[in-house]
């Protein structure tokens, strides 16, 4: 699986995600907790990252060298730069979300 494949995948995933924490929302009266839910979203991201990489055999720790640079990040680190503009969006949206439900 390519990175975008990768990124593909959890975007998908992230969006169902979110609407789940939607959902949930109905069923919360605090504002407090409302904006908790953000703080899960994120949790939400950082598991499928594991969990998709673990389904595709990708060792997150393993080290890669960067084109045109001798920096080596980690996989985790790249699939994280590669994917956080996937997530900004969506917590964006879910962010507007709850907010407006005040």
């Amino acid at each position: 699986m390519d990175i975008q494949e990768f990124r593909a995948e959890l975007e998908t995933r992230l969006i169902i995600e979110k609407e789940h924490i939607i959902q949930a929302l109905s069923s919360i009266e605090d504002d407090k907790e409302k904006l908790d839910l953000l703080g899960r979203f994120n949790e939400k991201y950082k598991e499928l990252i594991k969990r998709i990489a673990n389904e595709e055999g990708i060792d997150l720790n393993a080290f890669n060298i960067i084109e045109n640079s001798s920096d080596q990040l980690t996989n985790e680190q790249i699939i994280l730069g590669k994917t956080m503009s996937v997530y900004d969006k969506l917590a964006d949206e879910l962010y507007e979300k709850i907010t407006s439900r005040n």
